[in-house]
């Protein structure tokens, strides 16, 4: 509740309008990811409706008094060089049938890359939880959700309504926003 009340607070007083519902569980892409506040309005768009999402954040952020803020938020600790322990744990949480959001920045960095990761895209397949496209736009004053779609098989097809979605959200710093494009397509 105290969550809730700061966010609708902050989400005010910054005059923006929120958009689109949060979804009851699913792999949460936030995008595009150019700035150190991208974790800050993503944690926004979550509890604005109340909603606790967990965060993939590496791990070298973890240290000092940091951590506990992180963790406080739902920040959890990913070793980008051995990331298969948290993906196993994550995937049997979200079995557990309890509501289930993991706020994925795709991008992987806050500067320009030549494509996203693919791991919001094959959590998605492996625990069968939807992707919900997540945004925050400054230029309309606007942040909140997109659409929801489960991976049909077609990556290609996939991404282009992901590309299609984030196609005019150029985000905080738009020069270091990557195309949503994933390997797996060429």
């Amino acid at each position: 509740m105290m969550r809730q009340r700061l966010a609708r607070t902050v989400v005010r007083a910054m005059g923006y309008r929120m958009v689109g519902e949060v979804p009851p569980s699913g792999i949460l892409v936030g995008a595009p990811h150019t700035s150190n506040w991208d974790f800050v309005t993503m944690l926004l768009v979550m509890w604005h409706e109340g909603a606790h999402p967990r965060v993939l954040v590496k791990k070298q952020l973890f240290r000092g008094p940091l951590g506990g803020l992180l963790r406080t938020c739902g920040g959890v600790p990913l070793d980008r060089e051995d990331a298969g322990a948290v993906v196993g744990d994550l995937v049997r949480e979200a079995g557990t049938g309890e509501p289930f959001r993991l706020i994925i920045a795709a991008e992987g960095t806050r500067t320009k890359g030549d494509r996203w990761k693919s791991g919001f895209y094959r959590l998605s397949k492996e625990t069968g939880l939807p992707i919900s496209l997540a945004f925050f736009d400054p230029p309309t004053k606007t942040m909140g959700f997109g659409p929801t779609f489960h991976p049909s098989g077609d990556v290609r097809a996939d991404m282009d309504l992901v590309r299609a979605f984030y196609a005019d959200k150029p985000g905080i710093k738009p020069a270091n926003a990557t195309e949503p494009r994933l390997s797996e397509e060429s």
